[in-house]
């Protein structure tokens, strides 16, 4: 006869789950991985007696205030304690955390500040969540050393302003979702040092401004969001810088479909990746009407927008690198400033490439983790660019809005000076030769053999 309370025990001990006797009242612990489960039981601060050997720890849906050095153990991978009233971290919390692999923090509404080290030292850490944190501002080098860090998400806080290289450290970030605050501008060092980043979402924000070099190191960039924000105009030479982009947000904006548009214009009619209707508000005679439908006659007595080598040979020179083969491509300029103009590369169209497979990881609605399941678009970070609901890549009219675009057939190598290339025909003719010989042989011993 059991003991009340152990019919629990024996499931899962039947399901192959070690059940571990060192847990803290009203939690379920296991081993395989060691876990310790202890969510909605309305704790107001973390349970004691937590086995330090456990290496997954859920504290979500509780009403914990405090997290403090010494309430868990660095043998830690996962510590989930979103949906909490966490007002204060200490700064030491996370220290010597060096196996945490996913820290979730997000929906604790009071927390509002962080110390400028609390993340530090965390190396393998993949995941971060500080989504609706009541965050106004990032502390500097509060991502600092979190190399291995490829999903953050710090979208629905309250900030205004992204300071210069505040994501610098971060090289293998993939995902970096920022939509749903109150940011107004973008600066040119903003991004710098993203240069892995896949997929960036800043719709609904308050954006006016983006410096036309503002995403220069995001060569890998397939997805922006910029929908719902209050621009007036973009630069095309800003979204030149993206060569691999596929995914564009650009609707619910104020754009003003005049001459300031036009290098926008031009740039959209070169991109073959999926758009948004970019839809005019000013000047009148343009309001209602889609930037992209207009034509060149929409823009009489506009004068011609900066041409792309030139907004590439800037962005080059930030990192300071000169390619030795593009001597020719060198000018300078005014100062000693050099400015690198890199040619053309005829019959090469932009985006022309196979589709990736890529695998991503990360949560439906802010509750379901990307380390249960494989990434499928979040609900809030994937919204539909019409009503805000999922993204599904399509026009309001239920068309698909990506664009196939064909390449070019390639061009037949030919082999290089002093080498002869094979052939086919004449050495088919010398096998043919080969053949009637041999046979010529066999014929003429069996007639030898049969007269003998």
């Amino acid at each position: 006869m059991f003991k009340r309370g152990c019919g629990l025990e024996f499931l899962l001990v039947l399901c192959g789950l070690e059940f571990s006797w060192s847990c803290p009242r009203h939690c379920i612990c296991y081993t395989a991985p060691s876990t310790v489960s202890c969510q909605a039981h309305n704790f107001l601060s973390v349970p004691e007696g937590i086995p330090p050997d456990s290496e997954r720890i859920f504290l979500q849906n509780n009403k914990i205030h405090r997290l403090l050095r010494g309430h868990f153990s660095t043998n830690t991978v996962t510590l989930w304690i979103y949906s909490n009233n966490i007002t204060y971290i200490e700064p030491s919390t996370f220290h010597g955390f060096t196996l945490l692999e996913e820290l979730d923090l997000g929906d604790n509404r009071h927390l509002r500040s962080l110390a400028e080290d609390t993340f530090h030292g965390l190396n393998r850490l993949n995941a971060l969540h500080l989504y609706r944190c009541g965050l106004s501002s990032l502390p500097n080098n509060i991502f600092q050393g979190l190399r291995n860090l490829q999903y953050l998400y710090l979208q629905d806080n309250h900030l205004k302003f992204l300071q210069d290289d505040t994501f610098m450290d971060l090289h293998n970030l993939s995902h970096l979702f920022l939509h749903g605050n109150h940011l107004w501008s973008l600066n040119q060092n903003t991004f710098r040092g993203l240069r892995a980043l896949d997929r960036l979402l800043l719709h609904q924000n308050q954006i006016e401004w983006v410096d036309r070099l503002a995403f220069h190191d995001l060569k890998r960039l397939t997805t922006l969001y910029l929908f719902n924000n209050s621009l007036i105009q973009l630069s095309g030479q800003c979204l030149d810088t993206l060569p691999a982009l596929e995914y564009l947000r650009l609707n619910d904006n104020p754009w003003s479909c005049d001459c300031k548009a036009l290098s926008l214009w031009e740039w959209l009619k070169r991109f073959r990746g999926s758009t948004s209707a970019v839809g005019c508000q000013a000047p009148p005679n343009m309001v209602g009407k889609d930037l992209k439908e207009l034509r060149k006659e929409d823009f009489p007595n506009c004068s011609p927008t900066v041409p792309n080598s030139e907004s590439r040979a800037q962005t080059n020179n930030l990192s300071g690198t000169v390619n030795p083969s593009m001597n020719r491509g060198v000018v300078a300029g005014s100062g000693g400033q050099t400015h690198i103009v890199h040619p053309s590369r005829p019959g090469r169209s932009r985006n022309c490439t196979k589709p990736r497979n890529r695998v991503s990881k990360g949560k439906g609605d802010n509750e379901v983790h990307h380390s249960k399941e494989v990434m499928a678009d979040k609900e809030d970070s994937s919204p539909d660019f019409t009503d805000g609901g999922k993204h599904d890549h399509t026009s309001p009219d239920g068309t698909v809005t990506r664009r196939k675009h064909k390449c070019g057939p390639r061009t037949t190598v030919r082999p290089p000076s002093g080498v002869q290339q094979a052939n086919n025909r004449a050495s088919l003719s010398q096998s043919s030769l080969y053949v009637y010989a041999l046979l010529v042989a066999l014929v003429t011993t069996n007639t030898d053999y049969i007269l003998r």
